[in-house]
């Protein structure tokens, strides 16, 4: 499975330069609750909700979302391997809460920090 981060999701969503391949949205994609209140507060932000609002629904009904629980939030309140912003240490804890229930997964990211904090506790990534 992939863990969609909310940079990826973005990039599709508004066309920028980095975008992920179309094959990417055929994949069994996961993410925590956050990637939808990440998404809608950039898309109100760029006050884009009329335009691009059928779009995000879409993309997030193909997201299994994870929900922060309390074992998520648990796990984001422990040190990481290096320090991590907030949002990217409750993204860290989703992912780690899948793995230890056994579920291989790999990170879509286009945050630099975030990979390298992906990589201090060997989560694999995808090549975007």
């Amino acid at each position: 499975m992939i863990y969609l981060d909310t940079s990826v999701a973005l990039a599709h969503l508004l066309a920028e330069d980095r975008m992920p391949p179309e094959a990417l949205w055929r994949e069994s994609l996961t993410s925590s609750r956050l990637l939808e209140y990440e998404i809608w507060t950039r898309i109100h932000a760029r006050r884009l909700a009329r335009s691009h609002g059928d779009e995000v629904r879409a993309l997030l009904a193909r997201v299994a979302l994870v929900e922060l629980a309390p074992p998520v939030l648990a796990r984001a309140l422990e040190p990481f391997p290096r320090p991590v912003r907030t949002l990217d240490a409750l993204h860290l804890a989703a992912i780690e809460f899948l793995r230890g229930r056994g579920q291989r997964v790999e990170l879509a990211s286009y945050d630099e920090r975030l990979i390298a904090a992906a990589r201090d506790l060997r989560i694999p990534l995808r090549d975007l």
